[in-house]
Formats: structure tokens, sequence, C-alpha cells
């Protein structure tokens, strides 16, 4: 059965050091290969994988490049480096990328609505009875929970620069819960 992956913040090409740096290497050439590898290593052809925004930054080209060397079908949300029309449509000419493109998309799976954005955004915890989480990036924390109830960083700096798989992440909510039920209890 394929697996449905998240992930965000990719910045092929961002060539800043207080980018690649906290993530661990010396450049973003290094960071960019490794991001492939580690992606490439745990996400098969068939895979779904939902990119929460800022690909890439710097030359089109090369990002394109490289996001046409993952694996999976891709779905992209856009991120605020992805706004140029020019970059929306590169995304369209790519061979695995999956339709729609755009900037917020939601998803069910088993008994778990997620609202999909580069931003976290705040949501009802619970919409007919479904529990509703925001799946989301752009803040480069190393954090899975962000400051704001019911959203999950999926970013790759909270992931140790690789995809995180759906069945984690569900696993990651209900430890929260967990946890949190615990804690008023005591």
């Amino acid at each position: 059965m394929n697996k449905i992956w998240f992930t965000s913040d990719l910045h092929f090409g961002h060539d800043k050091e207080f980018l690649y740096g906290p993530r661990g290497f010396k450049t973003i050439g290094e960071h960019d290969r490794m991001i492939i590898a580690n992606w490439n290593e745990i996400v098969a052809p068939d895979d779904e994988v939902y990119i929460l925004g800022d690909l890439m930054l710097g030359s089109d080209e090369y990002g394109i490049n490289c996001l046409s060397h993952l694996n999976g079908k891709l779905h992209i949300i856009f991120g605020n480096h992805d706004e140029s029309h020019r970059r929306r449509l590169y995304f369209l000419e790519l061979e695995n990328a999956s339709y729609p493109i755009a900037f917020a998309e939601k998803l069910k799976y088993q008994k778990y609505e997620f609202f999909l954005s580069h931003y976290p955004t705040l949501v009802h915890p619970k919409l007919d009875n479904k529990k509703i989480w925001n799946l989301h990036g752009h803040t480069h924390s190393k954090d899975k929970f962000s400051e704001y109830p019911h959203c999950y960083n999926v970013a790759l700096d909270a992931h140790d620069n690789r995809p995180v798989s759906i069945d984690e992440i569900i696993e990651d909510i209900r430890n929260f819960n967990n946890n949190n039920i615990n804690k008023e209890e005591n």
C-alpha cells in the first residue's frame, strides 16, 4: 500500500547559511543533495507526498531539477517563496506533480481531517465530530507542535531533514493529546 508523507520548506537552492547551517550543512549544495537522498531513502515512487510550501529559492531551473529527482507523487501547496507566476508554471510542468496545486487543501484520513497550508493556521478543533489539525511549515522551528492549538509542524527542521508519514503524525498527535490529558488530571 502506498504511504502518505508530508514536508515543507525544502528551500532548494536557497544559498543562505542561516538556512542550511542550522540543518547541519556547510553548503547549499550539500544540503540539497542530502535532502534528496534522505527523501528517496524513505519515499517510494508511488507514495503521495504533500509539500507545504517554500520548495525553492534562487534559480527556478535548479529548483525544478532538484524536485524532479524526488520520489513520489508531489502535491504542492504554495508558500511565501513560491509566489511568482513563472515558478508556478514550472511546478505545473513537473512530471511527478499531482493536481491541484493550491494555496491550501483539506485531507481526510481515518478519523482525522487535516487542513494543509504553508502558514500555521487556526482551525476549529472539532467540526462535524471530526478531529481537525492544521499541518504546516514556514516557522523553521524544530518543534513539532506550534504555539497555536491543533497545529503540527511538518517542516524538514522538525523531522531530521526528512518527510514525515501521516501515521507518525497521528501517533505524535495521540501522544500529545494523552500527555495533555494526564497533565490536566494532576
